[in-house]
This record gives structure tokens, sequence and C-alpha cells, in this order.
């Protein structure tokens, strides 16, 4: 598939919210010198953002080209109809993660037509200005919906901010966005909490057996819960409608476990790897068209970079990398995913250089 080169953006790109994903936008645009200026309600975000070079503060006389509004959902329509009027010539869009109810409203407000909607599916369980990064968005879809009345270069303007911080841009309407999101962020999100909440009963020594398993089912559950309230409240219908189909798989679980019933559970189980095997990978291919190899690391400085150069100089190219490594232990396990036929030549390759390699 050949690239989209965006187009140059026609002057400064305001940036309303410094949190991760706004201080993101502006440390990722920066890098390519578009004029990017940051604000936020809290002055300190501004002063932290400023300094990691994420664009400079906001002044009276400021003419903007486009407006990224990057506020919490509940706040989002606020701000967008604030800056459609305030800048009467801007575009503007916001980076919410449910766009039904922010459209709904600026669609009823003066210059809607400069507006456009969109949502970076790219974050952290980090938050906050010291956690953006400008590489946060690299090959990241990202939503764009815009409305009826949306005018053309607005739409474009969008979606050249999109190419510019790296990310894919996917147009599509605003409820088809929070359909799908309920499905593949929203619900995990809640899942994930669900699973670690379960950990505060955990007696004697049972956490000393966590895995990798672990850490990875639970890893979003560290996220900002003030943040995931304002999300669920606000794609409330969504996210139950998937998670009253959940239910009824638990249902059907927990009645197969009373019963002894390894059909039923022989059936969840294998619509589970069915499903984890429609997830795109890089370039949009789909997860399991890879080949994993796995390659033990010790712990020792060094070890990582040397396995990415031998890794670099066998030729072959890594689609997708995690390290396993619990604080303590001697060694670490790396995983690399590679193309659908590489992987034993990778192996030959790092175990002729040494490294034990597997696939």
């Amino acid at each position: 598939m050949t690239a989209i080169a965006p187009k140059a953006l026609d002057g400064p790109v305001l940036v309303i919210g410094c949190g991760l994903i706004g201080t993101s936008v502006g440390l990722a645009l920066r890098a390519h010198d578009v004029d990017v200026v940051v604000h936020d309600a809290l002055p300190a975000n501004v002063e932290i953002a400023v300094a990691r070079g994420a664009g400079r503060p906001l002044d009276d006389g400021l003419e903007p080209y486009l407006v990224v509004v990057a506020v919490p959902p509940t706040a989002a329509s606020t701000v967008v109809a604030e800056s459609l009027a305030r800048w009467p010539a801007a575009f503007v869009t916001d980076v919410t993660s449910v766009r039904s109810g922010v459209q709904r409203v600026v669609e009823l407000a003066p210059g809607a037509d400069r507006f456009v909607g969109g949502h970076p599916m790219a974050g952290s369980e980090r938050s906050g200005p010291t956690a953006g990064s400008a590489q946060l968005f690299e090959g990241r879809p990202w939503a764009v919906t815009p409305g009826s009345p949306t005018r053309p270069a607005a739409l474009d303007a969008v979606v050249d901010l999109a190419l510019h911080v790296g990310a894919v841009p996917i147009i599509m309407e605003s409820a088809a966005h929070d359909r799908a999101v309920a499905l593949v962020s929203h619900v995990p999100q809640v899942m994930s909490t669900l699973t670690a909440a379960r950990l505060n009963d955990a007696v004697g020594n049972d956490l000393a057996l966590s895995g990798p398993g672990l850490r990875d089912t639970t890893r979003i559950a560290a996220s900002d819960s003030a943040l995931w309230l304002d999300i669920l409240g606000t794609n409330a219908d969504d996210v139950r409608a998937v998670l009253e189909l959940v239910r009824d798989d638990l249902d059907r679980v927990i009645g197969a476990l009373g019963q002894d019933d390894d059909a039923v559970l022989g059936q969840v189980l294998e619509s589970g790897r069915r499903g984890t095997a429609l997830i795109p990978g890089k370039h949009g291919s789909q997860a399991a068209r890879v080949d994993l190899v796995h390659v033990q690391v010790a712990d020792q400085p060094g070890e990582l970079s040397r396995l990415w150069a031998d890794t670099g100089e066998s030729g072959v190219n890594i689609e997708d990398f995690r390290l396993d490594h619990d604080l303590g232990r001697p060694v670490g396990l790396a995983e690399i995913a590679v193309a659908l036929g590489v992987g034993d030549s990778l192996v030959d390759a790092l175990t002729s250089r040494g490294w034990t390699a597997y696939r």
C-alpha cells in the first residue's frame, strides 16, 4: 500500500489540553517543524509541555489554522464550541474517545461546518504531559468523523493532521465509531479492571505466581480512573450492549464449569482463539500471520541492543517486539514477531551468533 504524504498545515496549530494526547500531538507536529501553540486550564501543564518542546504558549493575537481540543470527554463539546466562536477562520477538531455526543452538540453551534471530530486510537496507562511522546501515534488508527455540515477543507485539514503525526486516518460516522470503540477499547478496559480488582483478594504468596499473562491482561487497569468514568459515562449504551453479551458468555462458562461440560467450554475457548486471529497487526495484516521467535536475553547492560543489532544484521524485519522480564530474574524472554515463513531463518541467524533462540 502506498503511503499518503501529508500536505503542509497552513498556519499555527493550537492544542488545547496538555495531557498525554495533547502533548504528544504537539511533540509529533514539532518534529515536522509545524508551528504549535499549547494551552491548558492548568498553567503547570503548559509549562511542562513547553519545556518538553511540544509548542509555545498561547498569546492573545493568535490566529490558528487548526485547533485541536484534547480535553476530557465531558468538557469537549463546550471547548469545541468556544473555539469555533473565538477563532472564526480556524478549523477545529478534538480527540475525544466518544464521538456521537460531541457531534450532536457541535452541529447546533455556529461554525459547525469547520468542525471535524477525531479520535486517535493510541494511549497509555500513564497520563499527563510528562507521558507525552512524539511517537505515540505512529502506525495507529486515527478515526476521523465528519458531520453532515462539514466542509471538505476541514476534513482535509484533520486528515493531514493525522498523517503529520504518523497515524492512519480512517473516515467513519460517529455512531459507527462509538459502537466500534465499545468493542475494541472500552469493554477491554472494563474487563482488565475487573480482573485486576480481584487481585485485592489475594492472600499469602498468591501473587508470587504472577506471570506475563496476568501483566498483559491487567496493564491498562492502571489507567486514569477519572478519565474512564467520563468515557464509560458518555458511551454507556454501546458499552452496556457489549457487556451484556459478555455476561451471557460468562453465564455459559459458569454453568459449564458446574456441569463439567467440556463441549461448551471448548466452544467458548475456540471462539476466543478465532477472535484473536482477527485483530489487525502491523500494516493492517492479521496478527496470526507472523512467525514468533523467542530469545533468552541476559539481564546485563547492552544485551538488548546487541539483540536488536544481530536481528538487523540477519536481514529480517521486525514486525513487533515484546520483552517479558520480571525484576530480579537473571534472564528475560524476548518475543520477536517477523513475517510468516522467515522465523526459522531468524532462529538460525541468532543461534549462530550465540543466542538461545527458538520458535
